[in-house]
């Protein structure tokens, strides 16, 4: 659980057990589900409310407790994702809202020092939390975390799936379409980000996808989408600058040790997207002349991978290539 989120032995109120005329079971008017919501996936829990719709209703789902206050901004961006992600667990999550100023008493106790808060309840007790209002995608990943399963896709995801399909298709209106839609959803998200920029790169739109790049949230940059994206940029400025692919091939048929002309022509073929030749290129070399240039065959195939990412089956194949020529 979040440090700042400590809850300890928390006790739970007794006040609805004192008092059968605040049970929600035998008081419907006791809270309000919100307009338009399921009742039992949603509500306002009070105080009095709070054993059974957070204790008690933990013991067979998982229960979030979103503590807020209509003084707060951030809640207003944060609750109405929550409930959008409650809906997509189709009855496995409970939403329990909280307005801390008209019910204090469960946030005094749960310790909590700013809102948003949201605790986790399972089995009667608190198992996690984290304050601050969180973009969907880590939402989605903290409720996927204590709900020990996947919760249906959000809509950003789809946006983005539909985004990277069309870009698979080759249909880069579709896809900027998709991704755009996709960030007016989430606007730092980098799979979003990282995607449109791709549709830009395929289009010859560099200095599009190198703004987009820039505008990347620094927290990201260690993301392998966004590493990938930038080898991608970098090979693009780079294959820019190389010959034609057949000129290429007429120089190697003159002279098969013209290791330049090699190099030159595993850039080329990566900017035809022809992956695996670029691959086998640069491969070549090295099996010739493994220093050559200062090893520049094999830093520019790690480049190749990186821009292609680890889980190609390209990347994967010129692996074990490379693996076979260094250590054979």
């Amino acid at each position: 659980m979040n440090n700042d989120l400590n809850p300890g032995n928390m006790p739970i109120p007794q006040e609805q057990a004192d008092n059968p005329a605040d049970n929600p079971a035998s008081n419907p008017n006791s809270h309000q589900a919100n307009n338009g919501t399921d009742n039992a996936l949603i509500v306002d829990a009070t105080t009095q409310s709070f054993m059974a719709d957070v204790v008690e209703a933990s013991k067979t789902q998982l229960v979030l407790v979103d503590f807020w206050a209509p003084w707060c901004g951030p809640c207003k961006q944060l609750t109405p994702v929550l409930e959008k992600l409650v809906q997509q667990a189709a009855g496995a999550v409970r939403l329990a809202k909280m307005n801390i100023d008209e019910h204090p008493q469960i946030a005094q106790q749960l310790q909590v020092q700013s809102i948003p808060a949201v605790f986790a309840f399972k089995n009667g007790q608190p198992v996690d939390g984290f304050m601050g209002a969180l973009p969907e995608s880590e939402l989605k990943a903290f409720i996927e975390k204590n709900l020990g399963g996947n919760l249906g896709p959000s809509d950003f995801d789809k946006l983005c799936e539909a985004g990277k399909a069309a870009l698979e298709a080759q249909d880069f209106g579709k896809a900027t379409e998709f991704f755009s839609a996709a960030l007016d959803l989430e606007a730092d998200n980098p799979d979003a980000l990282v995607g449109l920029a791709q549709t830009y790169l395929a289009i010859d739109a560099g200095d599009a996808a190198r703004e987009i790049l820039a505008s990347i949230p620094p927290a990201q940059t260690n993301n392998p989408d966004v590493l990938a994206l930038k080898a991608q940029l970098e090979l693009a400025e780079k294959a820019e600058e190389t010959g034609d692919i057949e000129n290429l091939l007429a120089a190697l048929a003159e002279n098969e040790n013209d290791h330049q002309a090699r190099f030159d022509l595993a850039l080329a073929y990566h900017a035809a997207n022809r992956r695996e030749e670029a691959v086998d290129a640069l491969l070549a070399i090295i099996e010739k002349q493994a220093n050559w240039n200062d090893d520049a065959a094999r830093k520019q195939l790690i480049e190749l991978f990186d821009a292609y990412g680890a889980m190609d089956e390209v990347t994967k194949a010129g692996r074990r290539q490379l693996s076979s020529l260094l250590f054979s």
